[in-house]
């Protein structure tokens, strides 16, 4: 063969590998989860189903536990197209907007049906925003609901006065003054210390975070109220979306749509679990008496007054249509 040809064909397969190695696209991803937090495994799940609709495509590179961005600059990572895909607390961005935390209003729903009310009908809002800012939402996953962790017996608001009660948030701090407890911003890691030194007494979390802590070596009751369900959503950079086919287009969210329905399943499967395991291990797991529960939700209307008056029209909104859903 002449050496015009060898090289015609040399030329071919560098064209060839040249087109192969643009037609696989690479993401990078943040996440702050550990791989053994169910958002985290239900994220790698959402990664494989883009991979295998697309026949290899697109390729997401989920980096967990912090490793490339931790929670606060996950946000800014992804408009800035400096990653193209994260996950966030919605509620860890209140600051930006109060439509951002209203899935953790305490009491304004109970329970994963009436969270997911309020996730579909608060939706469309949180999309405008973040669309807003460059972002393009793809999936929405609950936390398993809150409850009240506590070393004595609460039968009514009256007994959680002069509680000691660890508070995670602004949200959780107003939630304990107003039930009369004695708030302190504990961090997360130091839980378990502060329970056993008596610092505090009692505390609003999961019952996930419960199992985590191994609760039952230090206090004695959980109150299984549902208070709130927060909410995580993994986001895609606009201009990355936007420069996908169509075709693409909709590997990404009919993947993202099977993720979201996964990853709520996984939740509440995350909360059965735990609940069993608190229970065998001692901890009095339980729903608070009718009219505890009713002093509980009525502090959660004067929470939801408060957050009405920084959200504005939008936020009344969105408050008359969860009302007429109920």
């Amino acid at each position: 063969m002449k050496p015009a040809g060898l090289l015609g064909i040399f030329m071919s397969l560098a064209m060839a590998l040249c087109a192969n190695a643009h037609a696989q696209i690479k993401w990078d991803m943040a996440t702050p989860y550990s791989d053994s937090n169910f958002h985290t495994q239900n994220i790698r799940l959402f990664a494989e189903d883009v991979k295998k609709a697309s026949g290899g495509k697109i390729e997401i590179l989920v980096r967990s536990n912090g490793s490339m961005f931790k929670m606060p600059e996950i946000k800014r990572a992804v408009q800035s197209d400096q990653i193209q895909l994260g996950e966030i607390l919605l509620s860890a961005y209140a600051n930006e907007d109060p439509m951002f935390e209203v899935d953790t209003i305490p009491f304004l729903v109970q329970g994963y049906d009436q969270a997911k009310k309020l996730h579909e009908l608060s939706k469309p809002y949180i999309e405008a925003r973040l669309r807003k800012t460059r972002l393009v939402p793809l999936f929405y996953v609950a936390w398993p609901g809150q409850g009240i962790l506590s070393k004595g017996p609460f039968a009514k608001v009256e007994d959680m006065k002069g509680s000691k009660f660890r508070a995670s948030s602004p949200t959780t701090a107003s939630f304990a003054t107003l039930s009369g407890a004695v708030p302190a911003i504990i961090q997360s890691a130091e839980i378990a210390q502060a329970f056993s030194t008596g610092t505090v007494d009692s505390t609003m979390t999961s019952i996930a975070t419960v199992v985590e802590l191994q609760a039952w070596q230090f206090t004695k009751f959980f109150y299984d109220v549902r208070a709130m369900h927060s909410r995580d959503v993994v986001f895609i950079n606009e201009k990355t979306f936007s420069g996908l086919s169509d075709e693409l287009k909709k590997v990404v969210l009919e993947a993202a749509a099977k993720a979201e329905t996964r990853g709520w399943e996984m939740s509440a499967e995350v909360s059965r679990v735990a609940n069993d395991k608190a229970t065998s291990n001692g901890l009095t797991v339980q729903a608070a008496n009718p009219a505890f529960n009713a002093q509980l939700r009525e502090i959660g209307q004067k929470m939801t007054a408060q957050w009405a008056a920084k959200a504005g029209a939008d936020g009344d909104k969105l408050l008359k249509s969860l009302a007429g859903a109920k």
